[in-house]
């Protein structure tokens, strides 16, 4: 909503090009993510088990590599489709912000990724329910599927909601709180871990590959400090920190004692740090502008949802269905 609002006010009624500057994207973007660390103990990362880990990593790697390298081959630049890359493998558009600060992306490059983003996440609502319903899959193999194959946290949580409300209809076997578990360790725990990751990888090529080639000059070991995103030190140390605090408690003791009293306050602030970046993107951008781009990154971005959604069931359900579909809710 934030973000419609932003857009509307800024194509529909006007916002002076001077104005934004004021608007902080990339503070609450990386405010947002340190929090988002904060809320991701590493003793969760653990409880959510191997698969989980490694279905989400899978889907990470292959997503971002097939939509770089097809906008690559379109002739887009690299910059542009790190971001675009990035956008697809993780969280849409928390990553996509993050990475076009880390590669230094022109500033018209994270609301295109972002377009791109909240387009498929709208069609993915919709769809991957629908297609879960039609296979008759068990609501946790259908969470799975979800988090693995949708592009932000809401419109995932949104669909996974959806579908776990089947259970018991129609031949779909499972609780809704397995497709709500299962998304979660796809997609917030398995997935979202992947942006600091990428931002610092991807921040690290761009200084020693990319800006080597365009100067034709050794990069300093300052300059690759200064331009390593901060905030994933942030988002580490923030973990560690959680991880101090739930250090002996038992799965069931976090999701009863701990979850409500220290991880619920931390999410909501998070909600709204990613809030007022949704909204402060929404104000700075202009359609007239993203029409410029041309066809090239939706195809790019394009090639990536088919993928991701192709692999996302393979593994879901073909590899990992069996995990999946007895899943243990807490």
């Amino acid at each position: 909503m934030a973000l419609v609002v932003g857009l509307i006010i800024s194509n529909l009624i006007g916002v002076p090009r001077w104005l934004d500057e004021g608007f902080r994207v990339e503070f609450y973007i990386k405010l947002g993510i340190v929090l988002l660390g904060a809320t991701l103990p590493f003793t969760l990362i653990i409880w959510a088990g191997p698969v989980a880990i490694l279905q989400a990593s899978m889907v990470s790697l292959v997503t971002f590599f097939v939509i770089f390298f097809v906008a690559r081959k379109l002739g887009l630049n690299q910059r542009l489709a790190a971001v675009l890359g990035a956008g697809g493998a993780v969280c849409g558009v928390s990553a996509s912000i993050a990475v076009a600060g880390a590669v230094r992306a022109r500033k018209e490059d994270p609301p295109i990724a972002i377009t791109l983003v909240v387009l498929w996440a709208i069609v993915l609502i919709f769809a991957l329910p629908l297609v879960s319903r039609a296979l008759h899959l068990p609501t946790g193999v259908g969470g799975a599927w979800i988090g693995t194959s949708e592009f932000a946290d809401a419109a995932g949580l949104a669909a996974a909601q959806s579908y776990g409300g089947l259970a018991g209809t129609e031949g779909i076997t499972g609780t809704t709180e397995q497709a709500l578990t299962s998304y979660t360790l796809i997609e917030v725990i398995g997935r979202d871990v992947w942006i600091g990751i990428w931002a610092f990888a991807l921040a690290l090529i761009s200084v020693t590959k990319w800006e080597k080639s365009e100067v034709n000059a050794r990069p300093k070991a300052g300059q690759i400090w200064e331009r390593f995103p901060k905030f994933v030190l942030g988002f580490l140390l923030a973990s560690i920190l959680t991880t101090f605090v739930v250090h002996g408690h038992t799965l069931r003791d976090y999701n009863s004692a701990v979850k409500p009293s220290l991880i619920a306050p931390l999410t909501a602030l998070r909600t709204w740090a990613f809030t007022f970046s949704f909204l402060s993107i929404g104000l700075t951008t202009r359609f007239r502008e993203l029409a410029s781009a041309g066809r090239k990154p939706f195809l790019a971005f394009t090639a990536g949802v088919v993928v991701n959604v192709i692999l996302g069931y393979i593994l879901s359900v073909k590899v990992f269905g069996h995990y999946w579909a007895s899943l243990v809710t807490p």
